[in-house]
């Protein structure tokens, strides 16, 4: 199943739809309602073409005021909404998370920061689940950077909303690592020094224990997905038309 969900977009390499999952009700996920993805600024002129032709009409961009800068989006016949997922970047902020990085080991830093994300930035959560709920019709793309850590934690909310098993939706978040090795890899040998060298290594892992952490986290906390949904400020209509956006008709409807 999971190859069928894996796109083939020129110059991306972490690109999957988030259709065929099975529901713990029996039901499914559709294919060609959402997309996830790393930046889809590098898509080559095919790359473009791939997008359009799944049927994407909105595209939700998580990244950064300055990597959107630095990397602008192509215009095209495709609506862009843009949700800073992390906010601004506060020079005291992200100097404590640096320093946390560097204190812990890669999973646990992970596991830490995305409970700490999630807490801090609910009403960006909610605002990047609410650019997706009122696309208009047809396909949707959730993508930030690489398409793992901000993107990671909305598909995450998405699937189980959904209705997928925490198992599964572990499994989607733990395939990143994969998808992205060898660009990661590039990464950190051009940095400049050993020590960043040493700093980027430890930003390219995506197990399995993080994920299950934060679904174990929301459970301990909220309930579940849909208490966070509703403290991030969702209402039950909001909640309800994320999770038909996803989910194949009930045949029995």
């Amino acid at each position: 199943m999971t190859s069928e969900r894996v796109l083939t977009w020129d110059a991306c390499v972490n690109v999957r739809d988030l259709g065929g999952f099975a529901t713990e009700d029996g039901g499914r996920t559709r294919h060609g309602a959402i997309v996830r993805a790393d930046t889809i600024a590098r898509l080559s002129e095919s790359g473009w073409a791939a997008l359009v032709d799944h049927g994407i009409r909105r595209i939700v961009d998580l990244r950064f005021h300055d990597e959107r800068e630095a990397d602008p989006p192509r215009q095209l016949d495709v609506e862009v909404v843009h949700v800073s997922l992390l906010g601004e970047r506060e020079a005291e902020y992200w100097l404590h998370l640096d320093e946390r990085l560097t204190a812990m080991s890669p999973p646990d830093y992970l596991a830490w920061s995305y409970v700490e994300f999630l807490e801090r930035f609910r009403e960006h959560f909610a605002a990047a689940l609410r650019a997706i709920t009122d696309a208009p019709e047809g396909g949707v793309v959730v993508h930030c950077l690489g398409g793992k850590d901000r993107t990671g934690l909305v598909c995450a909310l998405l699937l189980r909303n959904a209705g997928v098993a925490e198992e599964d939706v572990v499994s989607d978040y733990a395939l990143s690592e994969k998808q992205l090795a060898e660009v990661h890899e590039a990464w950190v040998r051009a940095a400049a020094t050993p020590e960043e060298r040493e700093f980027r290594g430890r930003l390219g892992y995506a197990p399995a224990s993080v994920m299950r952490h934060v679904l174990e986290e929301l459970d301990r906390k909220y309930g579940g997905v849909r208490g966070y949904l509703e403290a991030a400020g969702l209402d039950a209509s909001e909640i309800a038309r994320l999770r038909d956006r996803l989910r194949e008709d009930d045949p029995a409807a």
